[in-house]
């Protein structure tokens, strides 16, 4: 169980994150000036050097994306310029990317960003690349919205695995729809029969409320409050639910712990989003209060899991049933370590559900919910704390990657176990490289004192 005995602010993080910064600039550049990208998207390290791995091109945003934070908390022109280059040049084909369920990943996080700096004053106005970086949102929600399937209880987001598939992740995609419906596109398809994105982000946010997060109401054998399915199957014909499953995790009745990250983050930032919206656009879903109520009883219960079932200091094992964790002792009674005989850990999901942890946190805080905000907020900050240090933090100039022992794929084995070693440790992700930057940009925003930050800051 994480320890939060020990009280934080952000504030105190102020010279480990001044740190960060600096280390991750580096990193940037090392891999400009390093990676070949005639071999494919970076996507995570081996010996310390950026490789790739074909499965689908979900990273190159987050690599693009990366230098355009790293932009937002320091100012570094040069670095910007390159990001906006490189966006131009390289991100059309994801716009369009019909195969995929990421496009909340690879263009929230260029396109998206860029806009949102131009919005908040930090890159000078000019209209038509406001204009470009908006396209480019509106087309890529509605070719990520095309990617549906109908269950009777509405219908969802379908994965790359195809239309019977709901992934987990994909509550992170989202943001793709809520941007584009808050940029005024319509959708259109046969006969110009519009198609409310709206309507399609609320039913996969509701899909994957009900289907891939349990909430110990005996929903099977496994039910716990909190855990989640990294995939759920449906029956295309009729519609129906028929079983959990999982790509990346150990099984379909256990906890991949970077699944579980991507519910603990997407709800929060979706009730952020919920918030700002329209009350009477959200009538005909429900109403205002019934959507929160569903978003925020997802988001509690998956990161009060993850505050349960994760190691003292912050840092998760990469699946809670992972089967040889019993080797490891009491493991959730002390810090979890990278370097052990038996199961690695996944420091990429750490930083996903950091972030989580945190707007959760504010999210009641604000709401009037003082004592059950700071219960998440110091458990988010427990594990940044963790994190900005060794051994999870890259300090060495020649390793390409800035966040340490993330795991890509376990069951796959498709990540590096280094010599004398029995389990993958000591390489990087771009996922987790992009994710811990959001997460530290998040917390220098709130220490000098800058508008919140949130991904929906691009539209409003």
């Amino acid at each position: 169980m994480i320890r939060t005995d020990e009280k934080r602010t952000p504030n105190d993080l102020s010279s480990k994150l001044e740190r960060f910064w600096t280390l991750s600039a580096q990193k940037i550049k090392l891999i400009d000036s390093a990676y070949d990208e005639s071999k494919g998207s970076p996507v995570f390290t081996v010996d310390g050097k950026y490789t790739t791995r074909g499965w689908t091109e979900w990273t190159q945003g987050f690599q693009y994306g990366s230098a355009i934070l790293q932009f937002d908390a320091t100012g570094e022109k040069p670095i910007l310029d390159r990001a906006k280059h490189q966006t131009v040049t390289k991100m059309a084909p994801h716009v369009s990317h019909i195969g995929v369920h990421d496009h909340g990943f690879n263009n929230v996080s260029t396109y998206g960003n860029l806009l949102r700096l131009m919005r908040e004053g930090k890159i000078p106005h000019n209209e038509w690349e406001q204009n470009f970086y908006e396209l480019a949102l509106k087309i890529s929600g509605a070719v990520q919205a095309a990617r549906w399937t109908s269950i009777k209880t509405g219908g969802f987001i379908h994965s790359f695995n195809g239309a019977h598939s709901l992934f987990v992740d994909t509550i992170r995609s989202c943001r793709s729809l809520t941007v584009a419906y808050e940029l005024g596109h319509v959708f259109q398809a046969e006969g110009d029969v519009k198609i409310s994105l709206l309507e399609r982000a609320l039913q996969h946010i509701q899909a994957t409320a009900q289907y891939s997060v349990f909430y110990g109401e005996g929903r099977d054998s496994y039910d716990v409050w909190g855990r989640t399915a990294h995939e759920s199957i449906f029956n295309v014909k009729d519609g129906n639910f028929r079983c959990p499953n999982s790509q990346q995790g150990y099984t379909g009745f256990t906890t991949w712990t970077r699944g579980l990250a991507w519910a603990m983050c997407g709800f929060p930032e979706q009730l952020e989003w919920l918030d700002t919206a329209d009350e009477a656009s959200l009538i005909p879903f429900g109403g205002k209060a019934a959507l929160e109520g569903m978003m925020l009883k997802a988001a509690q219960a998956t990161c009060d899991f993850y505050i349960e079932n994760t190691p003292i200091d912050g840092i998760p094992y990469w699946d809670t049933g992972a089967p040889n964790l019993y080797k490891l002792g009491d493991y959730l009674e002390k810090p979890a370590d990278p370097y052990n005989d038996h199961e690695p850990v996944d420091s990429s999901a750490a930083a996903i559900g950091a972030q989580g942890l945190l707007r959760l946190g504010s999210y009641l805080t604000a709401k009037g919910n003082a004592a059950a905000g700071e219960k998440y907020l110091q458990a988010g900050l427990t594990v940044v704390n963790t994190l900005l240090d060794e051994p999870y933090l890259s300090t060495d100039e020649k390793h390409q990657g800035l966040l340490l022992h993330t795991i890509y794929h376990q069951p796959n084995g498709w990540d590096h176990v280094p010599a004398g070693s029995k389990i993958a440790n000591g390489e990087s992700c771009m996922w987790g490289d992009y994710h811990i930057r959001e997460l530290c940009l998040y917390l220098q925003r709130m220490v000098n004192n800058e508008p919140y930050y949130t991904f929906f800051n691009c539209v409003k």
